[in-house]
């Protein structure tokens, strides 16, 4: 085995792979897609499963700008879930915990004592 037949060989496992990552991605996309029904998901596996490089290519020419759009929509949505997340767990600031304890005092949930208490643990 000389120099050429290893380039070939690892030219011939690069295609493979990226073959079978473009089928496994449009597959993940076929289910994501909320706008297909059961039936025309259903037709599409089977399609890639029968003829899987003409229907990714098929798939690929009719879905490819609508699946780049869902993958966009799902990065956004992944964003500001995480967004949302992270002020979600984050400490306040002090003046945003003095106000919040002032409207539970207005409304009667705590007492004085209670604000009072909650105001010198956001101010130390």
């Amino acid at each position: 085995m000389d120099l050429l037949d290893v380039l070939l060989w690892m030219v011939w496992v690069w295609a493979v792979l990226a073959c079978i990552w473009l089928l496994v991605w449009i597959g993940i996309d076929i289910f994501r897609d909320r706008e297909l029904s059961g039936w025309a998901k259903a037709g599409w596996v089977i399609f890639l499963v029968l003829v899987p490089f003409i229907a990714a290519l098929v798939y690929l020419i009719a879905r490819g700008d609508s699946m780049a759009e869902r993958e966009r929509q799902r990065q956004a949505d992944a964003m500001r879930e995480h967004a949302d997340y992270i002020r979600s767990v984050a400490g306040t600031s002090p003046s945003a915990e003095i106000d919040q304890a002032a409207g539970l005092l207005d409304a009667g949930v705590i007492s004085r004592e209670e604000f009072d208490a909650l105001k010198a643990k956001s101010l130390a």
